[in-house]
């Protein structure tokens, strides 16, 4: 499997990602950068990620991989995975971007395969029932940047935090 994949997430003070298959706090500011990340490029999501999506379809300008072991799920717009071995050949020969967004068992599934991770962080506890693992205790894992905090218009704090795995990053 390559390991040029570009994780991409919001997290709270204590790694929450969601609840009720849900964002804990849409930051309207993060998901227009979201969205420049990702438009043109491929994602892989969950099957429930997508299903958080609106009108739970695959995002538009998008490849959208949906990993997910349930061998019968089908959905227009999306090419299926359904384990590491089809999603290696879905992406060996894709030359874009390709980022992975959640939810919490893609990211832990594919964070040995990232080689950079472009973190939001929001500046509140939120009651989550999912996590992502907390780059900041990973020893493969370090900060490259650190943007200033911000105050968003939906009245939370946040700054973008870039992440680098030092294993397998490429410099440049």
């Amino acid at each position: 499997m390559r390991k040029d994949l570009v994780l991409i997430a919001a997290v709270d003070k204590n790694w929450g990602i969601g609840k009720d298959n849900k964002l804990l706090k849409p930051v309207p500011e993060d998901l227009k950068r979201f969205s420049g990340f990702t438009r043109g490029n491929m994602i892989i999501v969950g099957r429930k990620t997508l299903e958080s999506f609106k009108d739970k379809k695959p995002l538009p300008d998008r490849i959208n991989v949906v990993l997910t072991r349930d061998i019968k799920f089908n959905r227009e717009g999306t090419v299926v995975a359904h384990d590491i071995k089809e999603l290696e050949s879905i992406t060996e020969n894709y030359s874009g971007e390709i980022y992975v967004c959640g939810g919490a068992s893609i990211y832990s599934l594919l964070l040995p395969y990232c080689s950079k991770a472009f973190i939001t962080q929001i500046d509140e506890e939120f009651d989550a029932d999912t996590h992502l693992v907390n780059l900041d205790k990973e020893d493969d894992w370090i900060i490259k940047d650190a943007g200033e905090w911000q105050e968003s218009r939906a009245g939370v704090r946040f700054r973008y935090v870039e992440y680098i795995n030092k294993k397998h990053t490429i410099q440049g």
